[in-house]
């Protein structure tokens, strides 16, 4: 399917950011607006490269103001790929209530929207977290019950359940993706990868949580990214796909990656109570994504960590500013 006018919601976030730049760097006869509200991870200096260029376009509103979806989709537009989310776990333990408006009634909205504009195809961007915990040797398909065990991810299922439902219902064209563990450049340093960096850099100690065995399912960004763009030309309406980079590490093992890659002792590691609910493994295989549309991760872990490494120590003003809170002054009124 050919896509040359996209709507991308959470288009200042860490992922949303890498594909707006990720499209129109691949596809030269694209155009992208880019919405988000600008929220304590919205940054609009990581598309400041861009600011100029005629086929991007930004609007600051809320996934859930419905009037301001229904006059963009009037300028006819192709496709929507659905980012905007709160996506932080620690955050939905203190606080679950933005994660229920925004991943759930903005994902609503959006679906609303996409419907009654005619939209040829929606893409919502999910996560490997709504399988919950996996036991050791056992790996999710997109079959596997949903067993979500944060609010977060509790939000994201819903959001996954409401896009079914509106292609089973109104036979919206909507596809859903599910990602594991992202890393990579313009990523919010509260992150795990990003924070371990920058506390390194700072020679302060670098926190992991209970014993550090908790194991993730790593990606490059660009990776994902391209897996996105991949979907939404050629995936099936209805249709869930995974996307894994293959790389499986516990925390500790990436936090040992990273101390080697910046010539740090092990005595930085500090071990801290864990968080209530963490679950102990992610893990799936996206042989579905590489059986029905030929996408494979081109990125190895070893590799993309040293690119990641060296993008923050040469971006060092991005990530104290984000950490200042300084970023949210890149955008006037």
């Amino acid at each position: 399917m050919e896509l040359r006018r996209l709507l991308v919601t959470g288009g200042a976030g860490f992922i949303g950011s890498n594909f707006i730049r990720h499209v129109l760097e691949q596809r030269s006869d694209a155009s992208v607006i880019n919405v988000d509200l600008l929220t304590y991870a919205g940054n609009l200096a990581n598309l400041k490269d861009l600011a100029d260029n005629p086929r991007y376009r930004f609007v600051r509103g809320d996934v859930c103001d419905r009037k301001l979806l229904l006059e963009l989709c009037q300028e006819g537009i192709d496709a929507i790929v659905h980012f905007a989310a709160e996506s932080h776990v620690d955050r939905s333990i203190t606080g679950p209530d933005p994660f229920v408006q925004t991943n759930v009634v903005g994902t609503h909205t959006v679906l609303d929207v996409a419907t009654v504009s005619s939209v040829g195809r929606t893409l919502v961007v999910s996560t490997d977290e709504v399988y919950g915990s996996i036991p050791p040797t056992e790996y999710a398909a997109e079959d596997r019950r949903l067993t979500p065990s944060s609010a977060y991810s509790a939000s994201k299922a819903a959001a996954d359940l409401f896009a079914l439902a509106y292609f089973g219902t109104y036979e919206l064209p909507v596809i859903i993706t599910r990602c594991g563990n992202n890393y990579g450049p313009y990523q919010f340093p509260e992150k795990l990868i990003p924070l371990m960096i920058t506390h390194g850099m700072r020679g302060l100690d670098m926190p992991v949580y209970g014993d550090g065995l908790n194991t993730r399912n790593w990606i490059h960004v660009l990776d994902h990214c391209e897996a996105l763009l991949a979907v939404l030309e050629k995936g099936t309406p209805g249709e869930i796909y995974n996307v894994s980079g293959g790389v499986e590490l516990t925390n500790r093992e990436v936090v040992d990656a990273i101390l080697a890659a910046l010539d740090l002792d092990q005595s930085l590691v500090r071990y801290v109570a864990d968080r209530p609910g963490h679950d102990r493994r992610y893990a799936m295989h996206a042989s579905k994504l590489e059986r029905e549309i030929g996408w494979k991760p081109v990125w190895g872990f070893e590799e993309g960590l040293k690119e990641t490494v060296a993008w923050y120590e040469e971006h060092r003003q991005w990530w104290e500013s984000v950490q200042a809170g300084d970023h949210q002054r890149f955008y006037e009124e």
